[in-house]
């Protein structure tokens, strides 16, 4: 198999760094290291390190595995939750350091780049239209109370699951991630 190209080295390099140290935390020259190209080749094929963390959120939303969300034969609530618990898997087996990118970048710079806080609002929003829509399915299989309003619903679980990854990297243990568990899956979605 050839060598990936400078750029998807480039890229992905910066998209692990970006995802365990942050934004500000990596320097181009954290990037180009991990890649194992030369500082130059950055700027042969990012124009800034700003260009590179929007990349960096799209290949994030692509390790978010919404796949599971739509898997044909299951019931909706247990779409919902087999996401969930491979999003806590991901971040218990990573040693509670990485987060979620896009929480990252939208607390850590969304206030300093406008770019970037459009793409994590972009991020967000589909990701809750993903969860409303199962959660509206669940409800159309008389699974989950007719009376929920699923946007809001999928907006609130998406909201503590990110409060739940912040209090997760802070406590260093899965007892957030567990709380997380408890009260959606067997409190609010009951």
């Amino acid at each position: 198999m050839g060598r990936a190209s400078k750029r998807e080295e480039i890229a992905e390099a910066a998209f692990r760094q970006f995802h365990t140290r942050g934004f500000n935390a990596t320097g181009i020259n954290d990037i180009t290291k991990a890649a194992g190209v030369p500082k130059g080749s950055f700027y042969n094929h990012f124009s800034s390190k700003e260009e590179s963390a929007l990349e960096a959120l799209g290949r994030y939303a692509d390790t978010l595995r919404f796949d599971l969300l739509t898997t044909p034969d299951l019931p909706p609530l247990d779409r919902l939750r087999a996401h969930f618990e491979y999003l806590s898997r991901d971040t218990v087996d990573n040693g509670f350091v990485r987060g979620c990118l896009v929480g990252n970048f939208g607390a850590e710079i969304a206030d300093h780049s406008a770019e970037i806080r459009a793409a994590a609002k972009q991020g967000f929003e589909g990701w809750a239209h993903r969860l409303g829509t199962v959660l509206a399915e669940a409800q159309a299989a008389g699974d989950l109370d007719g009376s929920l309003n699923t946007e809001t619903t999928a907006l609130f679980i998406l909201s503590a699951w990110e409060g739940t990854l912040i209090a997760a990297r802070v406590d260093k243990s899965a007892a957030p991630v567990d709380a997380f568990f408890e009260l959606v899956f067997e409190r609010i979605l009951r």
